[in-house]
């Protein structure tokens, strides 16, 4: 009954059905996350560092109803022009589906669908969590409880700095979900490689992260594991300048009432601005960073399987 639903490009099928390396990619971040070309310049790049790495890349989006997995360039470029394409979160996908819309898949989503066509490895930015001041607003993104039930591992730079960090960790604490640092011992905090939190465990190779991966739904443990993976520090932005100019789009976001879904493109749109698109080149650095390990972690799951 899902594949009615299900779309699946016939290079990712294949690489499926041969146990290749696969590797998740969201379109939020081509919709929502940056300007056009660049979401499309970007999108294909992390493509090609997949592909360098000797896996298969499976950008994921609902268009005209269907689940995609894998895009070609035309849906790419389509996805690209179009930003009034809505996110799509788990609440968002029967109704996108049953009504024959489109979709850009957000964290929670893009681990949904990949789940759904047997994907296990994900890259992307950053992942959702607990916004600031969330004990009144109760702004707390999908993205965790997504990760608390649905076993994907996500590749990702730590969380963005307008969240709470620190209760961003202690409610995947609280549902189970593993977070490992690749590499370091210190959650790493988007544009910059340290937040001042630990991680629950450091893991120096993809080879050791992909043998936890095992283990942990071998065990019929449920639910998706962070691989926190900092910017590389060449790409790394000096923090109280970055966070300066965090806090007055978050203050700017507060004025404006702006919440919920719209709040994340809203700020990044405000920094790309502010610092002359100085975040944006950042943004794009981590991303194939993420992308890159996540190929690496995908490569080193399938050789166990």
């Amino acid at each position: 009954m899902i594949k009615t639903y299900l779309d699946i490009a016939e290079e990712v099928s294949q690489a499926l059905r041969e146990n290749r390396p696969v590797v998740a990619l969201e379109s939020t971040i081509i919709t929502h996350g940056m300007p056009y070309p660049e979401n499309i310049e970007s999108a294909m790049n992390s493509e090609k560092i997949i592909r360098e790495e000797g896996g298969v890349p499976a950008t994921i989006a609902v268009i005209k109803g269907k689940i995609k997995i894998g895009l070609t360039n035309a849906e790419l470029d389509y996805m690209g022009k179009n930003s009034a394409i809505p996110k799509a979160s788990r609440r968002d996908m029967a109704l996108l589906i049953s009504q024959g819309q489109d979709g850009a898949t957000t964290v929670a989503t893009t681990m949904l669908c990949a789940a759904l066509a047997g994907v296990r490895i994900f890259a992307t930015g950053g992942i959702g969590g607990v916004h600031k001041n969330a004990q009144e607003t109760f702004d707390i993104s999908a993205d965790l409880q997504e990760l608390a039930h649905t076993s994907v591992a996500v590749v990702c730079a730590g969380a963005k700095s307008i969240l709470d960090i620190g209760l961003t960790l202690e409610y995947l604490e609280t549902h189970g979900v593993p977070v490992i640092g690749f590499g370091t011992s210190d959650f790493p905090a988007f544009y910059i490689r340290k937040s001042g939190f630990p991680v629950d465990y450091r893991l120096d190779t993809p080879a050791a992260i992909a043998k936890a991966l095992r283990v942990k739904w071998e065990l019929g443990l449920q639910g998706g594991m962070v691989i926190a993976n900092p910017i590389p520090v060449e790409y790394e932005m000096e923090e109280a300048y970055i966070n300066g100019v965090i806090e007055e789009a978050v203050s700017e976001a507060a004025k404006q009432n702006i919440r919920g879904k719209y709040i994340t493109p809203f700020i990044l749109a405000r920094l790309h601005e502010q610092t002359e698109d100085k975040s944006l080149f950042s943004n794009k650095q981590l991303v194939y960073s993420n992308v890159r390990t996540a190929a690496k972690i995908a490569k080193a799951y399938s050789e166990l399987s």
